[in-house]
Parts: structure tokens; sequence; C-alpha cells
């Protein structure tokens, strides 16, 4: 495929997922519309951001992408390969150039396996090296990539940190020498102090490998850092998606300025004299969406038009684009 081609193209995705009633004979009662209908691209070296409040869709997404979850309909190419529609070896082929960094790093390493085993376990799979001592020596190298010491490799995950998890399953997304990762949330179980340094080995791994990122995440201030652009998501559908100077500088959909003025600034008199949106009401069930543009429930810019019918996706500017009848 083309170097000047994007890395991963999204194209209207949904996934929804079924409610069931009963407990033997379960009939279908209404459907989660996880994901409904998200498309954007992801350029070969670049860190797209995708963020959103809890339940909008994001983990669903990601998850969609490496078609951990099957999609329900569109289409998702990775490298010029279609994933919505591969199986078999051809799926085990995009899984070897494409990973997954994940949220919680007490929950994604086995308990029972050595890091050794966690790590060496994508070079077996792929048969990328067949030699077991060769094996263990690339995850050690593998391991001390990501700050640890080769030493460590032999102990189990209950033995170390969180951040130190973390570094472990960076570790094993990397075995396989991927173009592609999606990081959902890899630093929102951490503490502060460690943060920053996983967000650090993340570049310092991009610059270093030409990888290129999804980055879920809640925290705004974070995603500035090391995104590129940044897509905002909202009960299941993607409000805007811009640069992420544009986006912070000139956010045009209500949604988008209103998490960006829930971030903290660390001079108080410029935080005291800023305009904040509090949003009323909760996020609405992805069972029963509300009509027209799924916003209007909670924005303050809400008219008839916006009950009536969903927004036009359109570019507002160049690169900028947004899903609001008034933006």
């Amino acid at each position: 495929m083309s170097e000047t081609q994007p890395l991963v193209v999204v194209e209207n995705l949904t996934k929804h997922f079924p409610v069931t009633s009963g407990l033997i004979l379960q009939r279908k009662v209404g459907t989660v519309k996880a994901v409904d209908g998200i498309s954007f691209h992801i350029d070969r070296g670049e860190t797209l951001g995708l963020v959103g409040e809890s339940g909008c869709g994001k983990t669903t997404a990601g998850r969609t992408l490496l078609a951990l979850y099957p999609a329900t309909s569109g289409r998702v190419t990775i490298d010029g390969k279609d994933v919505c529609k591969a199986k078999g070896k051809e799926l085990l082929g995009i899984r070897r150039n494409a990973q997954m960094i994940f949220q919680d790093p007490y929950a994604s390493l086995n308990p029972r396996w050595t890091v050794n085993a966690i790590v060496s376990e994508s070079l077996r799979v792929h048969h990328l090296i067949n030699n077991e001592k060769e094996r263990a020596e690339r995850v050690k190298e593998l391991i001390n990539l990501v700050g640890l010491s080769s030493r460590l490799v032999n102990r189990f995950p209950h033995e170390f940190s969180g951040g130190q998890r973390q570094r472990i399953g960076i570790a094993r997304a990397l075995a396989s020498e991927p173009a592609f990762i999606v990081c959902d949330e890899p630093i929102s179980a951490l503490d502060v102090s460690i943060q920053a340094q996983v967000v650090n080995l993340l570049e310092d791994l991009q610059d270093k490998f030409a990888l290129t990122y999804l980055f879920i995440a809640h925290d705004l201030s974070m995603v500035r850092h090391i995104c590129d652009r940044v897509a905002v998501m909202y009960l299941g559908i993607i409000v805007e998606l811009a640069e992420k100077n544009e986006l912070y500088e000139n956010p045009l959909h209500p949604y988008t300025q209103a998490l960006l003025s829930a971030v903290p600034i660390p001079d108080p008199r410029k935080d005291r004299q800023r305009r904040r949106t509090i949003l009323p009401g909760d996020v609405p069930s992805p069972v029963n969406p509300p009509s027209g543009c799924r916003f209007h429930p909670r924005c303050p810019l809400a008219q008839d038009l916006c009950k009536q019918e969903p927004p036009i996706w359109r570019e507002a500017a160049p690169g900028h684009w947004v899903a609001c009848h008034f933006a």
C-alpha cells in the first residue's frame, strides 16, 4: 500500500449488542447501539485521540477496529486489508500488524503466566521466532525496551506495580512488531506520577518504530500532549474531529466546548475568569438514543430542528469536521 495512503480507514462502522430477556429461551428485547456509524482515518505515524464520557463507545470502537468484537456493519481497513471480512490466517496476519494496549494492567495479564510467557506468546503464535532460547532473548530485549530489568522475566504479574504491569502490556503489544496500536486508556488506572512516564515511553517508541496510535482517553490535557488530531465521541457517534490545536482553541460543537471547559487550568485567576458550560441531566441510554441530534436533550443551543433531524457531518474549516446544525 502507498506510504501516502492512511494506514487505518474506518467507514460507517457500527457495533450493536442485543439486549435479551429470559434465562433459557432468550429473546431479543432491544439493542445497545454502542457504536453507531463512525468514520475517520489515521495516517501513518499519526496519533489520533478519541475522547468522550464513560459509556460513549470509545473502547467498543477500539476493539471493533481489531475485530475483537465483530462489527455489525461498516468497513475497517488496516494497511489496505479489510478487517471485518478477514478470517483465519488472514485475520491472524492483520492482528500481527495491529495490537492493543488494554486499560486495566491488573486484569489484562494472565496471573498464572510469567512475564516471559506473556510477552513471548505473540512470537510463538505468529511463528516469528521458533527457537525457545531465541524467544527468551527477544523477550529480554523487549522488557529492557520498556524500561524494566530483564532479570524480572520469570516473575508473575502480581509481583509488579500497576505502572510496571502496563509496561509489560506495552512490551507484549510490541512483540509482533506492529504498525498500528490501539491504546485503550493506557494511563487511566495508573497513579498521576506514573502516567507521564508511560506517555513519554509511548512517544519514544512511536519515534523509534514509526508506530501509529489510536489513543483512547479521558484526560484532555494528556490527549493534547500526545495526539496530532482529536475525535470527540458522544453516545456512539463522533460529533467533532480536528487537529488538536484547532480543536482546543476553536471548539465548534457544544459538547466539545463543555468538555474543554472542565479541564483544570493551573492559573487560579484565569480559571475563575473563564466561562464554564455545565451540562444538565445524564447521558441518554444507548438502547434508546434521542431522535434527531443525540445531544439535543443536554445542549444549550438546541432548537426544534435538533429534535427532528440528525445534523450532517460536514467540514466547517479545512480539516475541522463537526456534526451540529448551528456550529
